[in-house]
This record gives structure tokens, C-alpha cells and sequence, in this order.
């Protein structure tokens, strides 16, 4: 079975990048985070502030991300080590 491209995303991430973002979720939920761990099959995130119920932290299968929002500025370099590749002028 091939791994999520989320699970991949994540394990990628650069070391020199900031662990935050938005989650977008597949139930329309936007998780703002600042620190994340992952599992073959789960993202852990947590929250600065708890949401409306309280939660701080919260444990979502990786088919349940639609969207990451990354909210600083990162170099395209940076990209790369995730996976991204620039498209080749022709």
C-alpha cells in the first residue's frame, strides 16, 4: 500500500521551517497548529489555544486533510525537501 502524500509531506518537513500551519480538514474544520507529530497512519497537532470545547490537541487521519495553509514566508528550497519539484521550462 502506498503511504499518503500527506504522511509524506509531514515526514519531509524541513528542519528550518517553522512546525505551523492550517489544516483543512475533510469535515470543513481549519485547525491552526504550531507543533505536530506523525504515525504511519495519524497527525498529531496542537493548538495554542484550545478550541470552542477546549481541545488542544487533535488526532486526525491523514485521508482527512484536504488543505494545508502555510503561514510563514519559506523559500522555494524548502519546498523541494518535501518533494516538490519546479516545473522545466521547455
Amino acid at each position: 500500500m502506498e503511504a499518503s502524500p500527506w504522511k509524506r509531506f509531514f515526514d519531509h518537513w524541513p528542519a528550518d521551517l517553522a512546525r505551523r500551519g492550517i489544516l483543512v480538514t475533510a469535515f470543513g474544520e481549519q485547525i491552526l497548529f504550531d507543533n505536530f507529530q506523525v504515525t504511519d497512519g495519524l497527525l498529531l497537532v496542537w493548538r495554542k489555544m484550545p478550541d470552542t470545547v477546549g481541545a488542544r490537541q487533535v488526532i486526525l487521519s491523514y485521508d482527512q486533510i484536504n488543505a494545508l495553509k502555510i503561514v510563514d514566508v519559506v523559500k522555494a528550497q524548502a519546498y523541494e525537501a518535501m518533494g516538490f519539484e519546479p516545473v522545466k521550462k521547455k
